[in-house]
């Protein structure tokens, strides 16, 4: 992994929703710099901690971003290409890293490519460019010929990714991303269903570009380690643990967690010395908000995005808490405007939480390279290990409303203290067991010693 992300703390923007763009990209709708509001909230971004911010689809699209138009061209309902560079520039002189949606499966039907094929049909040199083009059909938007679509969605048309040319162009739209906007890695949409060979291809030409760049796919099911290796991914989406963190809480049963957690990081687990990019939620599921039943579990479900294998990824509004749902087909409520103004007037103790998470997992290496042991494991308690060399962290939550004493076997007979809390007293060994207090709906992260150790 990439050392630069492996202290990474993302802060995910879908940036037409965050900025407040039009749904609709019409002839009618002008260019607009609202792009620069991400500026405005690199202060909240260091209250958070976070230092790598991932934009979802940017570029010229004609509605959600991902049915891309132009790959080239910042979206006009965002700005202009140079509002873009001035934002990135200046993220990047604060100490942020910047990583950028890659849309490559699909294209949408304003993508010139497919203009061009539906202008000239079979006399079009494009027409190689995706998949399944067969002129003796129709498509159901009555095109004289049929195509391939991404999942039946017609509005994304699928690129031909074995095709050379089709190729050269994508790779030449990371090479221009780079150039202009100086990007650090890419999100791979839908990295699941795509080619490996076309991954490996893309892996091999930014591994030429820019020596510490790093590519994350978006996988939903089955073995992580498919995409994660030396000569494709760095990392995947974590879709198990995001599911399991939610649903252990609402059903009080932290097995379910922790069966993934060692499935997948424990001593010989399918990922174990592997990256993976976790997650609560994001713009394609419901708010963490709204999909736990007890919102007094959000401190938790932090502490334990912050302190498992992986990277973890807060993904904008939910760190109020904010609730979203996916009503009647549409993800409009999970990707809302947001006013920073307003937003600080709310309770900011979550906030607070999270700053702490981040400056806690910045300064023990154990916490973003250690690791992973299972301690205790109840239906309502989880203690876990994360270890590196000598350095050892527990992590120990109660999601019950009740209080809970914990007893667990350390290795030693040195004191640990909850960096969570810097005033509560050092907790003492008694023959190498510790005796731990949980209140209600808490947790504690403790160490051998509170001083900072560098990697």
């Amino acid at each position: 992994m990439k050392d630069w992300v492996s202290k990474a703390s993302i802060y995910h923007i879908y940036a037409l929703g965050f900025c407040g763009g039009e749904e609709i990209n019409s002839e009618q709708v002008l260019v607009k710099n609202r792009i620069k509001k991400v500026l405005d909230w690199i202060e909240h971004f260091k209250t958070l901690g976070v230092n790598t911010i991932l934009f979802s689809p940017v570029f010229e699209s004609t509605s959600h971003g991902y049915d891309t138009a132009d790959y080239r061209k910042l979206d006009k309902r965002l700005g202009t290409n140079e509002d873009f560079k001035v934002v990135c520039k200046e993220l990047h002189k604060e100490g942020f890293r910047i990583i950028l949606d890659g849309v490559f499966n699909h294209v949408g039907r304003d993508f010139f490519a497919f203009k061009d094929l539906q202008d000239k049909k079979c006399d079009s040199k494009y027409k190689d460019w995706f998949v399944g083009v067969n002129f003796s059909g129709s498509s159901p938007y009555q095109d004289p010929f049929s195509y391939e679509a991404w999942e039946g969605h017609y509005n994304l048309v699928k690129l031909n990714l074995w095709n050379q040319e089709v190729r050269d162009y994508l790779f030449g739209s990371v090479k221009f991303w780079i150039e202009d906007f100086d990007i650090d890695g890419l999100r791979l949409d839908v990295a699941y269903c795509m080619d490996q060979d076309f991954l490996g291809g893309l892996r091999n030409f930014v591994d030429t570009q820019k020596q510490d760049f790093w590519l994350m796919g978006e996988m939903i099911h089955g073995d992580y380690s498919r995409l994660i290796k030396p000569e494709l991914l760095h990392a995947t989406t974590n879709y198990e643990c995001y599911k399991g963190i939610y649903s252990s809480h609402n059903d009080q049963n932290y097995f379910e967690i922790n069966h993934s957690l060692n499935r997948l990081f424990g001593k010989g687990g399918l990922c174990e010395n592997l990256s993976l990019y976790n997650f609560v939620d994001n713009h394609d599921v419901e708010r963490i908000g709204s999909s736990l039943k007890e919102k007094k579990h959000l401190e938790n479900v932090y502490t334990l995005l912050f302190t498992m294998p992986g990277v973890p990824s807060i993904y904008y509004g939910s760190e109020w808490g904010i609730e979203g749902k996916k009503e009647k087909g549409s993800d409009k409520s999970l990707r809302p405007e947001l006013d920073l103004e307003v937003m600080l007037e709310k309770d900011q103790s979550l906030v607070e939480h999270i700053g702490k998470l981040s400056s806690i997992r910045q300064k023990y290496v154990s916490l973003y390279k250690g690791s992973y042991e299972q301690v205790i494991v109840r239906n309502k308690q989880l203690i876990f290990a994360r270890t590196l060399g000598e350095e050892k962290v527990y992590v120990a939550l109660n999601l019950a409303e009740t209080p809970e004493t914990l007893t667990f076997q350390g290795n030693s007979e040195q004191p640990l203290s909850n960096a969570l809390d810097e005033e509560e007293e050092l907790l003492l060994a008694e023959n190498s067991q510790y005796h731990i207090q949980l209140k209600p709906y808490s947790g504690k992260i403790l160490v051998s010693s509170p001083k900072e150790i560098e990697s």
